[in-house]
This record gives C-alpha cells, sequence and structure tokens, in this order.
C-alpha cells in the first residue's frame, strides 16, 4: 500500500522533532488527522515545463545601485564635487575614438580591470561627442550603459561628465572602487 504525501510528511516531520522539547509557554502543534479512507489517485499530468522568469538586472557583485552621472552612492559629497569639477588627479585615460561598439566595450572593460589591479582612482575615458543625433554619437550613449553592467559596475563607484579643458561631454570621469 502507497502512503500519501501528507503522511509521508508527517512520518518525516516526528521523526525530525522527536527528542526535541517546546518553548516555555508553547504547546507541540497537533498531528494531521490521518483520511479515513486513501483518495483515489488520478495519474499524474506530466510536469509542464517551467516558464523562465525574468532575470532581474545585476548590479555587480555589492549589488550597488545604479551609476547615475553625476551622483556617488556611498561617496563622501566633498570627493563627488572634486570629481564633477576636475579636481581630482587623472591617473589614466582611454580614448575610444574610431572604435566599433564591441572593440570599444571590450577595451573598457579591460582599461578597468587593469586601472583597478593597478590601483588607480580617478580615470578619463573619452568616447567622442558624436555626430550622429543630439543625443551625440552611439559610444556616447553607450559607455554609461556598459558602466551599468557587470562587471564594470563593480569597478566604478562615480561616473561624472568630465570638464572642457579634458573633453566636456564627449569624456567622463570615472571614480573607481579601491580593490581589496
Amino acid at each position: 500500500m502507497m502512503t500519501g504525501p501528507d503522511e509521508d510528511d508527517d512520518r518525516l516531520w516526528r521523526a525530525v522533532t522527536e527528542g526535541v522539547e517546546p518553548l516555555k509557554g508553547k504547546r507541540r502543534p497537533p498531528l494531521k488527522a490521518k483520511p479515513a479512507s486513501p483518495k483515489p489517485r488520478a495519474t499524474p499530468a506530466p510536469p509542464a515545463a517551467p516558464t523562465p522568469s525574468p532575470l532581474p538586472p545585476s548590479r555587480g557583485p555589492s549589488d550597488a545601485p545604479p551609476l547615475v552621472m553625476g551622483q556617488g552612492a556611498g561617496i563622501d559629497k566633498r570627493t563627488v564635487q572634486r570629481l564633477k569639477r576636475g579636481q581630482l588627479e587623472i591617473e589614466a585615460r582611454l580614448d575610444l575614438h574610431g572604435l566599433t561598439q564591441k572593440q570599444a566595450h571590450s577595451r573598457l572593460d579591460n582599461f578597468l580591470a587593469s586601472a583597478q589591479d593597478r590601483g588607480l582612482r580617478c580615470v578619463l575615458v573619452i568616447t567622442g561627442k558624436g555626430r550622429v543625433s543630439q543625443d551625440g554619437g552611439v559610444l556616447r550613449q553607450m559607455v554609461p550603459r556598459w558602466l551599468n553592467t557587470p562587471p564594470s559596475r563593480g569597478r566604478v563607484l562615480s561616473m561624472n561628465q568630465a570638464q572642457p579643458k579634458d573633453g566636456g561631454g564627449g569624456a567622463l570621469y570615472l571614480l573607481l572602487r579601491r580593490r581589496r
């Protein structure tokens, strides 16, 4: 004779909680009563393939909030202001002019990894202003998006548009996370 899932669960629960004393003032929950007669079992339908649920966008290893131009979550205001004003020393530069999106994305990832490994804090990424539309070129639009995806998001604390002396709207200051 086959046992039903409720009986199996009850038997397992009793085995697990055997010898466990309830907290003071608490009583042990009553066991479920056995059904009077076993219910007829229908042949189980084949399990439906689970529908994949959409994954939330990954934010990197620390689940950091998305990078927003001119803001720095978890950074003091003074540092954010100094980055915005171009007062932090630029320790490395990457020029993406003339590259395809694929090439630029790869170089950006490699550059950020290398800069972080070397312990650099402030870097300049030059995208160019672009002439395609009033929003600027493709790289100018894509670099901030790439910075919000792994592994870049885990490396960058803050981004800001560069001052005119460093490229203005065609360049970004990036404050990198210290390697631990």
